[in-house]
């Protein structure tokens, strides 16, 4: 790998991991697109240098979340904290009474993020590298991207029909079912093209999150999964990316996301076909 190849591979890393359009499936096309046989040749290896890459890059854009929610990550730690504290007069099982109004709001937000972890971390353990054999090559991960666009237009459609009168959760009052949907449905972002934040963000919508909120909840939520898959150029654009994406979740959608997906998707299938 080129020092131009790995900065282009660290930049668009760094965008479409946060973007919902699917790091993977980018990482898969991008190479076969620009014509970089070293890395296309590399890419469905059992082993190789390009998974290691790959890793780094996610590193990276896990360090750039952290910098933007540290105040988060800080307050929800807190509230672990003091949850911990309140045990010592309350006994251990409060822990596990999350429809006690006198729980700490943090601690059980940071407990409904820890469960929503748990089925993407199981199956990424037991099928990530069969899933990268298998389906890490140009053709499936155009395939992939455009099903991405599917997903997240037919998502913004149910949730226009559906939620015009309806009043939104918060995260604050996400139920514990709720968020481990939406874990699971991140489990399809093993596949090359479906995009862990787009699929992440579909179904807190469908649990009755806002765009903002559903927005906040994946990119929390991508922090720990992603650090359990070092890049300068992806912690830069990742820190970039989330801050533009906050912003334009507070009153768009997905939409054009979802338009971008089906097009790039339509356009690498018959590329790759």
């Amino acid at each position: 790998m080129t020092y131009f190849q790995a900065i282009i591979m660290g930049l668009t890393q760094g965008i479409t991991e946060l973007f919902p359009i699917s790091s993977l499936g980018h990482s898969v096309l991008l190479p076969g697109v620009l014509g970089w046989h070293n890395l296309v040749a590399a890419q469905s290896k059992p082993e190789s240098f390009f998974l290691a890459f790959i890793v780094g890059l996610h590193v990276g854009t896990a360090l750039g979340l952290l910098v933007y929610y540290r105040a988060t990550w800080i307050t929800l730690f807190r509230g672990l904290g003091r949850q911990l504290a309140g045990t010592r007069t309350n006994g251990v099982s409060s822990l596990w009474h999350l429809s006690d109004p006198d729980i700490d709001k943090n601690y059980r937000l940071l407990f409904v993020l820890a469960v929503a972890t748990v089925p993407v971390g199981i199956a990424g353990l037991l099928f990530e590298h069969e899933l990268r054999v298998l389906f890490a090559k140009p053709l499936a991960a155009a395939i992939f991207l455009t099903l991405n666009g599917v997903i997240l237009l037919v998502g913004e459609r149910l949730r226009r029909n559906g939620g015009r009168h309806v009043q939104f959760k918060s995260l604050d009052t996400m139920s514990v079912r709720g968020a481990f949907a939406i874990g699971c449905s991140q489990i399809f972002a093993l596949f090359a093209g479906i995009s862990r934040s787009g699929i992440s963000m579909v179904a807190g919508l469908m649990d009755g999150l806002d765009h903002e909120e559903s927005a906040n909840f994946a990119f929390l939520l991508a922090t720990p999964v992603i650090l359990l898959a070092g890049a300068l150029c992806a912690m830069v654009t990742a820190l970039i990316s989330v801050r533009f994406l906050t912003k334009w979740f507070t009153t768009k959608t997905l939409t054009p996301f979802g338009f971008y997906s089906l097009v790039a998707g339509l356009l690498c299938v018959v590329r790759f076909a």
